[in-house]
């Protein structure tokens, strides 16, 4: 259905930046819906989960998900990215510390979902930021994500 995919793009957008539907997939998309609500519960890309759209509206994106999106440039804002030290632990779902923080994307808000990336742009984990972008740079201690989702689990 190609409204189904329009609502998907105008979600994407809304949620991680102007554009960076663009990287999602043209083929494959399929859309789970709520029994109970209507509303879109569950998005797979050839039967592999892409994200899950929780009931107010965001989206927590899978480690796959997050790996096709992250082809966009726009949505490398909504990334942090690690020193090498600390890509074993996010592999494994370990929280990511604000010392271990190479850089963090401007649109990263507190709560947000997040793209944890390593030193080459490789999507190592997905989880909620704990702080707002500007902060995870500043800060050299405390949690910056709560990783939902290492490469590895």
């Amino acid at each position: 259905m190609p409204d189904e995919k329009r609502r998907l793009a105008i979600m994407v957008d809304y949620l991680f930046g102007r554009g960076v539907s663009r990287a999602i997939p043209k083929e494959g998309m399929r859309l789970e819906y709520s029994r109970r609500s209507g509303r879109v519960k569950l998005v797979y890309h050839d039967d592999k989960l892409f994200a899950t759209v929780r009931p107010n509206g965001s989206m927590a994106l899978s480690v796959y998900g997050a790996s096709l999106l992250s082809r966009s440039r726009p949505f490398l804002r909504n990334c942090v990215t690690v020193v090498d030290d600390a890509v074993p632990f996010v592999r494994g779902g370990k929280s990511v510390f604000c010392k271990f923080v190479a850089e963090a994307g401007d649109r990263i808000r507190p709560r947000g979902d997040v793209a944890v990336l390593d030193s080459k742009g490789t999507v190592i984990g997905v989880g909620t930021s704990v702080l707002a972008g500007e902060f995870i740079r500043q800060f050299k201690s405390g949690a910056a994500v709560k990783v939902r989702e290492g490469l590895e689990t």
